[in-house]
């Protein structure tokens, strides 16, 4: 999977939001544009090929004023679609830099 998919579809408007990342918008405040604007800079941090019915990856970037922001995208190839699976603010004690997780 490539970021570069993830961001073409969010800037063509080929975008699906489950049911389960508005709402995790909404508890942790966050606009759907300061989740777009952090996936057009952000990074993939891990990538989970096997997800059904999409692949999907977790992206790394940050909200208009630097905040963390972690979402999970899962990406339709043969339709260019890609869709929010979840979003959240990471959490800094299971976090190293936002990008790698802590080990337990």
């Amino acid at each position: 999977m490539r970021i570069d998919d993830i961001v073409k579809a969010v800037r063509d408007g080929r975008i699906r939001i489950t049911d389960h990342a508005d709402e995790e918008a909404h508890a942790d405040h966050l606009s759907y544009d300061e989740i777009f604007f952090s996936v057009l800079q952000g990074e993939i941090i891990e990538e989970y090929p096997t997800d059904k019915p999409y692949p999907s990856c977790l992206i790394y970037g940050e909200s208009f004023t630097g905040e963390p922001i972690h979402t999970v995208w899962a990406y339709d190839e043969r339709t260019g679609w890609a869709v929010l699976v979840t979003v959240y603010r990471p959490d800094p004690g299971r976090w190293i830099d936002w990008r790698v997780r802590v080990k337990r």
